[in-house]
């Protein structure tokens, strides 16, 4: 049993820089990761920053970041990166910091005693079945499930809240209007093929403003490269039928001459010739529906759900660009692109992160709301600030029975997309922590 000052759960990137500064105070840290990496979304594929309106809110330890990117790619600062740098840039500072790093820390328990945590108990790497403690005095939960705040037993939330909850006007089911990720043509709910599944009837979704405890849609970040020397062309996923992606087909013949590559794949320009490719409409990377059992699903579900998304995210982009129910110029555009052979290296060029943009959500005595956003964005106790839109992703599909006069017909629509921008805001200390009578070593 080894004993440490801050031990830190999750090596995404807010962990990473969690024990940095642990470290650099002179903490003896611990990083503990169950993958194989470190970085989450950073070195996952998410290369391409929001910096809209945002660069003036860096500072800190993030602002290092990408000073030491834009070194590698000999600028002062840099908000564009290949996977891989973010990686090694991580790693070194990690290294040169003190922090010692351990992989495959699967999560399995945690040993309570007054009021706090005394240690996380781990899958040992080296035995199989084998348990490892970890004591520490601090614990921070930096994964992006919440694992360790779960397993501490800490008050949380998943998923949609009620409007009348915390007096939010933007939470909730939302109306189904239009807005920049709505279908821009019509497709009829018979056209859907697999999504079928996923599709919810109206009568199903409640009402505009209520909780559901719904999560928003998951995806890859997907980086390809256009440099023909380091590409691999994208293999069909295994069990693919192009009639997986009738819909897709559907959606692109009623966009007809208006259709392009942008209503189907985000593709954000990084160095070298790479993507950042996100959700770029209605039906694209995204899986709606998908993501809702992931939160408190186990490893082996957890897992299986990842897979779902990469197979169906890597089947659209084969779809894309060698299926003759696709308009000539996006087949060129899409095929322009491979998995590049110098990222995701034991992954076979796929990111190894799935884009988790929610899961659990500590409930302590102070939850950050929409007011914490707009009317209240100054706090005295202040440890960062925030500055992009309440931002949230698509999360499910409707089918809805539409009048486009003179014909009737059940359609497909999305809901649940959101993007309200704000002005910078600041992130009080009291939001990383437990309820008192809960928890007083965790952040």
């Amino acid at each position: 049993m080894t004993a440490w000052e801050v031990a830190v759960y999750g090596a995404t990137a807010s962990g990473v820089m969690a024990a940095i500064a642990a470290a650099e105070t002179g903490a003896r840290t611990v990083l503990l990761e169950p993958g194989r990496h470190v970085g989450g979304m950073l070195s996952g594929g998410l290369g391409k920053t929001d910096m809209e309106r945002q660069e003036r809110v860096i500072g800190g330890l993030a602002r290092r970041f990408f000073e030491r990117v834009g070194a590698r790619y000999g600028q002062t600062i840099a908000w564009r990166f290949e996977p891989h740098v973010a990686e090694q840039v991580l790693l070194e500072w990690l290294e040169a910091a003190g922090v010692e790093v351990r992989f495959g820390a699967v999560l399995r328990g945690v040993e309570r005693a007054d009021g706090r945590i005394r240690s996380v108990l781990l899958e040992s790497a080296g035995s199989v079945g084998a348990v490892e403690s970890v004591e520490a005095a601090i614990f921070v939960d930096a994964s992006y499930e919440g694992d360790l705040l779960a397993a501490a037993g800490i008050t949380y939330a998943t998923g949609r809240e009620d409007r009348s909850l915390h007096g939010e006007s933007l939470a909730g089911r939302r109306e189904l209007l239009p807005d920049p990720h709505q279908f821009r043509a019509a497709v009829r709910v018979d056209e859907a093929g697999a999504l079928a599944r996923y599709i919810q009837p109206l009568d199903s979704i409640g009402l505009p403003g209520e909780g559901d405890g719904k999560v928003q849609s998951y995806c890859y970040r997907i980086c390809l490269t256009s440099d023909r020397a380091k590409a691999e062309p994208v293999p069909a996923p295994a069990g693919y039928e192009p009639e997986q992606y009738s819909a897709v087909a559907a959606y692109l013949a009623a966009l007809a001459e208006r259709a392009t590559v942008r209503d189907v794949l985000g593709i954000g320009e990084l160095p070298n010739g790479k993507t950042d490719i996100n959700s770029g409409g209605p039906i694209s990377t995204n899986l709606l529906g998908a993501s809702w059992a992931y939160v408190e699903a186990g490893r082996e579900t957890r897992t299986r759900i990842a897979r779902e998304h990469q197979d169906w995210a890597q089947g659209l982009l084969y779809f894309l660009g060698r299926d003759s129910a696709v308009p000539a110029a996006i087949q060129r555009e899409v095929s322009r692109y491979g998995l590049p052979r110098d990222e995701f290296t034991d992954t076979d060029g796929w990111p190894h992160q799935l884009y988790i943009r929610e899961a659990r959500r500590m409930q302590g005595d102070h939850v950050m709301t929409q007011r914490d956003l707009t009317a209240e964005r100054r706090k005295p106790d202040s440890i960062g600030m925030g500055g992009y839109n309440i931002d949230i992703r698509e999360v499910q599909w409707v089918s809805c029975h539409v009048s486009r006069f003179p014909h009737v017909a059940d359609e497909i629509l999305q809901e649940g997309y959101l993007s309200v921008p704000v002005e910078p805001y600041q992130i009080p200390y009291r939001a990383l922590l437990p309820r008192r009578e809960e928890c007083s070593n965790l952040l």
